[in-house]
C-alpha cells in the first residue's frame, strides 16, 4: 500500500498531474468558446459566400486573448476562493479551539508529531457520516467534519478521520482535487448551459436571401462541447485512487492504531452521502459511496478494499462484530470478503484478538 518510494512518487506525481490538469482546462475552454461559436453561426447563418466554419474560426481567433485572460482570472478565483464557495454550497462553519476544544486538541496533537501547520476546522451541520480537507495553501487548508461524524464514531475514530484529511493535505491531494473541481465546473457548466438551450430553443436555420444556415456546423458544434464536456467529468473519474490508500496509511502511520481507521470505515459506509452537496465536493470526501454502477466510476475504492488493504499490510484487524451492518452490504458481502482476506494474510498464523469496541 505504501513501499518506501510510493509517497514521494505521489507527490511528484500530483504536482505534474496539477500542472497537466491547469493545462488541460485552457484547452478544454478553447474548445467549448469553438464549439458555441460554431452552434451560433450554424443557427443564426452566415453571408452567402462565407461558411460557418470560417466565421467561428475568425472570431475565435479575435477572441483568443480575451478567453485566455477570462480563464486566468477562473482558476484565480477557484484558487483564492475555493473554501468559501465550498463553504456556500455545503453550509460548513468554522470553528475556533475555544468552541470544541478535544477536536481541535485532536488535529493539534497530529499536526505536532509530524510538524506540520495546523489547517483550519469546520463543522457541517448533516447526519451523513463524513469530512473532507479543502484549500490550496497552508493559508487555506480547512478540515470539515459532518456533525453526524462527531456524533456516531468515537474518538480514536474521529482521530482517525482527521489523520486521512491531514495526510491528505501533507500529500498534495487536496491541492489537486480543487483544480480537478475547478477544471470539470467550468466546462461542466457550459455544457449544461448549450444543451439545455439547444434542448429549450426552437430557433430555425436563417431564411434570409442574404445569410445561410449550416447544420453540419450546429452538429459539429455540439459535438465539440460534448466531448470537451465528457473529458472534464473524465477528469475527475481519472484521478489515482492511490490516494485513498496512501491517506489511509498515512493516518495509520500518524495514529499507530489501524483498527480505529477500519471501525471508522465500517461505520461510515453506506452513511456518507450528504444530500444537496455537488458531487465535486463528494469526491474530496473520506467516503464517497458508490452509485448503481457499484464502484466503475467512482473516485473512491470500495471500503471493502481499503479494509482488507489495512488488513493485509498495516496490521489491522477486522472487529468481531462489525459496528453496524453497512447499506451496501446488499451488493457486497462486506465482513465476509474482508474475514476470508485475512485468513489468507498474516493473521492466519496467529489468533485474532478481539477488536476495537
Amino acid at each position: 500500500m505504501a513501499q518506501a518510494f510510493g509517497l514521494y512518487t505521489h507527490q511528484r506525481n500530483n504536482r505534474i498531474r496539477s500542472n497537466l490538469l491547469i493545462a488541460g482546462l485552457f484547452l478544454l475552454v478553447y474548445l467549448t468558446t469553438w464549439g458555441l461559436l460554431l452552434i451560433a453561426y450554424g443557427y443564426g447563418g452566415v453571408p452567402r459566400g462565407h461558411s460557418a466554419f470560417g466565421e467561428a474560426n475568425r472570431i475565435f481567433r479575435s477572441w483568443f486573448p480575451f478567453i485566455t485572460l477570462a480563464t486566468i482570472l477562473w482558476v484565480f478565483i477557484g484558487f483564492r476562493l475555493n473554501v468559501a464557495m465550498i463553504g456556500a454550497v455545503t453550509g460548513a462553519r468554522g470553528i475556533t479551539q475555544a468552541e470544541n476544544p478535544k477536536l481541535y486538541r485532536m488535529l493539534e496533537n497530529l499536526c505536532i508529531s509530524r510538524g506540520l501547520p495546523m489547517p483550519k476546522l469546520a463543522i457541517m451541520q448533516s447526519d451523513a457520516l463524513n469530512a473532507f480537507a479543502s484549500g490550496v495553501n497552508d493559508s487555506q487548508f480547512t478540515v470539515t467534519v459532518t456533525t453526524g461524524l462527531l456524533d456516531q464514531l468515537n474518538d480514536q475514530e474521529v482521530e482517525a478521520v482527521l489523520a486521512h484529511e491531514l495526510t491528505h493535505i501533507r500529500n498534495g491531494d487536496v491541492r489537486l482535487m480543487v483544480i480537478a473541481v475547478v477544471v470539470a465546473g467550468v466546462i461542466s457548466f457550459a455544457g449544461e448551459l448549450v444543451f439545455r438551450g439547444v434542448g429549450r430553443s426552437r430557433i430555425r436555420m436563417s431564411s434570409d436571401d442574404t445569410k445561410k444556415g449550416n447544420g453540419l456546423a450546429v452538429i459539429v458544434g455540439i459535438a465539440v462541447i460534448a466531448i470537451s464536456w465528457f473529458l472534464a467529468v473524465l477528469i475527475r473519474l481519472s484521478l489515482s485512487r492511490s490516494r485513498e490508500y496512501l491517506a489511509d496509511a498515512g493516518a495509520v502511520e500518524l495514529t499507530k492504531n489501524p483498527d480505529a481507521m477500519i471501525s471508522a470505515l465500517l461505520k461510515i459506509s453506506g452513511r456518507a452521502d450528504i444530500d444537496g452537496v455537488p458531487s465535486g465536493v463528494m469526491d474530496m470526501c473520506f467516503e464517497n459511496d458508490p452509485d448503481d454502477f457499484a464502484d466503475l466510476f467512482s473516485t473512491h475504492p470500495s471500503v471493502t478494499k481499503r479494509v482488507q488493504a489495512l488488513i493485509e499490510t498495516a496490521g489491522g484487524r477486522m472487529p468481531a462484530m462489525p459496528p453496524h451492518p453497512p447499506k451496501i452490504g446488499e451488493r457486497q458481502d462486506l465482513p465476509t470478503m474482508v474475514e476470508e482476506s485475512a485468513a489468507r494474510g498474516p493473521w492466519s498464523r496467529a489468533p485474532q484478538g478481539p477488536g476495537p469496541a
